[in-house]
C-alpha cells in the first residue's frame, strides 16, 4: 500500500525559505517512479509545480516554478523535497504531492513535463503554506 506523507508547511514570511518534504513508502509497481509537486491556492484550481523522475533525478518545472523551486530526493530516505526559496504570498496554497509508477510515466513524460493531475495514482494529503507578506 502507497503512502505519501508531506510535511514542511506553515506560516512564513515573504522572502524566507521553505522545505516541503513527502515521504513515501509501499512502492512495489516499479523501481522508479515519477513524482510530483502540486499546488492549490484558494479558489484555485490544483496546478502542477514540478515533477522529478526518480531513476536518474530528471527534473521539470513548470514556468511559474523556474527559479525559486527545487524540487531533489533522498532515495536513502525515499523522501522527496520542494525547497522554495524567497517565497511570495502567491506561492501560498495546499502542496500535494503525487506519484506514478515510472512504467506508466516514462522519464520523458515526466521530464519533459506533459503530464497533468490525471497522469498519477498516488496521492498525499497535502501541506499548507502561507506566506504573508
Amino acid at each position: 500500500q502507497v503512502q505519501l506523507v508531506e510535511s514542511g508547511g506553515g506560516s512564513v514570511q515573504a522572502g524566507g525559505s521553505l522545505r516541503l518534504s513527502c515521504a513515501a513508502s509501499g512502492f512495489t509497481d516499479s523501481p522508479y517512479y515519477c513524482m510530483a509537486w502540486f499546488r492549490q491556492a484558494p479558489g484555485k484550481e490544483r496546478e502542477g509545480v514540478a515533477s522529478l523522475y526518480t531513476g536518474g533525478d530528471r527534473t521539470y518545472y513548470r514556468d511559474s516554478a523556474k527559479g525559486r523551486f527545487t524540487i531533489s530526493q533522498d532515495k536513502s530516505k525515499n523522501t522527496l523535497y520542494l525547497e522554495i526559496d524567497s517565497v511570495k504570498p502567491e506561492d501560498s496554497g495546499v502542496y500535494t504531492c503525487a506519484a506514478e509508477p515510472g512504467n506508466v510515466v516514462g522519464p520523458t513524460y515526466c521530464g519533459g513535463g506533459y503530464w497533468g493531475d490525471s497522469d498519477f495514482r498516488y496521492w498525499g494529503q497535502g501541506t499548507q503554506v502561507t506566506v504573508s507578506s
